[in-house]
């Protein structure tokens, strides 16, 4: 006699156990006392077609079945009336392109798991989404709370587009600069590992992904970027731009890097007047102190403000151009997700970053001999940021680079043993004091009432075109900088 195995609904199905030793035990429906009725049958078959449709991924079960807790009441009920496949009538901005070009790499090739693994030396931990639950596996700590906010991020974006995220696996790198050099693996294409960070380069192979201070920087009480946008936005009204002062402006932290204390030469003085007012930050002391002096919301007071990268690209960039004061953007190495869809003299005015100082005091001469033009590319670098660089266009670019990314991968994503899965009760249980607060602060209530932006298809035309367009622009400055200092060793006044 044989022992059946694993019976199912065995109220409704019997083994038959004394079959043949050359047949495997069969079931069979039980007596006719126990015969089931169709109702039962019915339900027992949608039962099994959900699970091989769940199975086989056509449906997809959304997190908010399994996740209770905090937050989660007002979330499910907010669910109701939310159509939550309804596809959006909204292209995305123009910086979406650039996904394609970030992945290209791979296009051929496919993402294989050796080549997923061999990222896994330089990464601070491995994501794996799978039938919409988020899992982590930490290889090492981070500066900060950088992975604790950017895997915050991620279990926002699943709140944020339930049930729409394929499954996919992936490697984070939360340092500053990109680790992943294209020389080191010249003509090895078979072979590239795939790793997100913050930011790249054109020599690096890095996949550029928002940064963890969108859902607030808790180490320098920088609020999540939904709430400090509201409170730029509102600190833009206090001061006119024609009232504002007419220097250039910078405060950070010069000792990241040589060129920002290059940058400190270039500080108004009693024998020097470039234009500029150049404030080293002492975080240290304004965090024991409170950060009084150290609001976003108050330093948009100048008609200039100048950006210059630290050690890689810097946070500061969004804050600085939102402050419809005119941006004054020293030529950088590095790039993060959304700075390629901004055109110098159209967002921001472009600082040569050999001759800074020259260069910044050119900008502040034609600013203040040209009020209205200064004022129209300070206001659209800003307004870029309040309609194209949302939480709800952050998502959006989130889901579309991990939608796109995991069509490349040829193999099938699993949770390794060491991860845990992310859980937001987990997570707000956890933390205290500022990054509870943060956490609450920039959490999705709701789900998106629209699906994701329509993502732009590639096109290699488009991106010659913003390219040489901004080529041109750069171009411009140039020639109309040369001609300015020309014009002043002869003793001339240009701008008569």
């Amino acid at each position: 006699m044989k022992r059946c195995v694993d019976r199912f609904v065995h109220q409704i199905l019997c083994c038959d156990s004394y079959s043949s030793d050359a047949q495997p035990p069969r079931w069979r429906c039980c007596s006719l006392a126990h015969k089931p009725t169709f109702k039962t049958l019915a339900f027992v078959f949608c039962v099994f077609l959900v699970g091989f449709y769940l199975r086989l991924q056509w449906i997809k079960a959304p997190t908010y079945w399994w996740e209770k807790g905090i937050g989660n009441e007002d979330y499910k009920s907010n669910l109701s009336g939310v159509n939550l496949y309804r596809p959006s009538d909204a292209t995305c901005p123009p910086y979406f392109r650039w996904i394609h070009e970030d992945l290209r790499h791979w296009r051929e090739t496919g993402i294989t798991r050796e080549m997923l693994e061999r990222a896994r030396k330089t990464a601070h931990f491995r994501v794996v989404i799978l039938d919409g639950r988020v899992y982590v596996e930490k290889y090492m700590n981070a500066f900060q709370t950088r992975d604790v906010f950017t895997l915050w991020g991620i279990l926002q974006l699943v709140r944020w587009h339930p049930g729409k995220l394929p499954d996919l696996e992936l490697m984070f790198n939360c340092d500053d600069l990109p680790v992943v050099r294209l020389n080191d693996f010249w003509g090895q294409w078979s072979v590239l590992p795939p790793l997100f960070g913050y930011c790249s380069d054109e020599s690096s192979l890095d996949i550029a992904f928002p940064d963890w201070s969108f859902w607030g920087w808790v180490e320098l009480n920088i609020k999540p970027w939904r709430k400090i946008l509201e409170d730029i936005r509102e600190g833009n009204k206090r001061t006119k731009w024609e009232d504002r002062v007419p220097f250039a402006y910078w405060k950070g932290n010069p000792e990241v890097h040589r060129s920002r204390k290059d940058l400190l030469k270039c500080n108004l003085t009693q024998h020097h007047n470039w234009g500029t007012l150049v404030y080293a930050q002492d975080w240290s002391k304004e965090s024991r102190q409170g950060f009084k002096q150290s609001k976003l919301e108050d330093q948009c007071t100048h008609r200039y403000k100048i950006y210059i990268e630290g050690r890689a690209w810097s946070v500061s960039e969004k804050y600085i151009i939102s402050c419809d004061s005119m941006t004054l953007y020293v030529k950088p190495k590095y790039f993060d997700f959304f700075i390629r869809g901004m055109v110098p003299l159209e967002h921001f005015w472009p600082i040569n970053d050999q001759s800074k100082c020259h260069s910044l005091k050119f900008a502040v001469e034609w600013g203040n001999n040209h009020t209205n033009q200064a004022q129209a590319i300070g206001e659209e670098g800003s307004k870029y940021f309040q309609e194209n660089l949302k939480m709800e266009f952050v998502y959006d670019y989130m889901f579309h680079l991990l939608n796109e990314y995991s069509k490349l991968l040829t193999f099938r994503p699993t949770v390794p043993a060491g991860a845990v899965e992310l859980k937001l009760e987990t997570m707000i249980g956890s933390a205290a004091g500022l990054t509870k607060k943060f956490m609450e602060d920039s959490m999705e209530k709701s789900p998106s009432k629209s699906g994701p932006c329509d993502l732009p298809p590639h096109d290699p035309t488009v991106q010659r075109e913003f390219q040489n367009k901004t080529l041109n622009a750069l171009k411009q400055v140039d020639i109309w900088e040369k001609e300015y200092w020309k014009t002043q060793r002869k003793g001339k006044w240009i701008w008569d």
